[in-house]
């Protein structure tokens, strides 16, 4: 059963991947879109992926998802947080494993934001996974800080897992099953009020 077609307005593949194998168990149909992104600089994620996707709604007109995410590294205070993407692309991992030398503290966070934004409807929905800085990169999967973070309660890093496998603990993912969860609701009450 499709419950819906919503696009993914991102440049990423690799998100679009991740996404799309977790919203296809809600039925919905994830399509990449390409719209100029409005990108502030922010503290919060959430306002961040919404500012976004607002700009990317008045272009395209079309129900649609922008996603931020951000690696939040304890013992440098949250840094990169929301300027993963840009110090990824200054510095990439051997910059930020270079940050980390000598440092016991290992404690990090992968967040993500997914906002939604729909004719009369805009929501946000939030994933995070704890784990560590790995102490060098491993694994050639998945993208950006992957090779460095271990979630929680394994060994490999999410550049050593297949999507499946890193879906099963990933902050994204967990974003994308609360919009997932959120939509079945949202399909099922329109349903019930239309039979009704």
């Amino acid at each position: 059963m499709k419950v819906s077609r919503l696009y993914m307005v991102t440049g990423n593949r690799h998100k679009v991947e991740e996404a799309k194998e977790i919203l296809e168990r809600y039925g919905v149909e994830l399509v990449q879109a390409e719209a100029r992104k409005l990108e502030i600089q922010s503290e919060s994620l959430e306002e961040i992926a919404l500012t976004a996707a607002r700009y990317a709604y008045l272009q395209l007109r079309k129900p649609l998802i922008v996603e931020d995410a951000g690696l939040f590294i304890e013992a440098l205070n949250g840094f990169p947080g929301p300027y993963s993407s840009y110090v990824y692309k200054k510095i990439g991992v051997e910059g930020v494993l270079k940050l980390m030398e000598g440092v016991g503290d290992r404690r990090a966070c992968f967040k993500a934001a997914v906002a939604y934004v729909a004719p009369g409807v805009e929501r946000v929905f939030t994933g995070e996974v704890c784990g560590r800085i790995a102490r060098e990169a491993r694994g050639s999967r998945g993208f950006g800080f992957d090779p460095i973070f271990v979630p929680e309660g394994e060994s490999r890093t999410f550049a050593e897992m297949s999507v499946e496998e890193k879906n099963r603990y990933s902050h994204r993912a967990r974003a994308f099953k609360r919009l997932g969860e959120w939509i079945v609701r949202e399909w099922w009450s329109m349903r019930s009020n239309s039979e009704g």
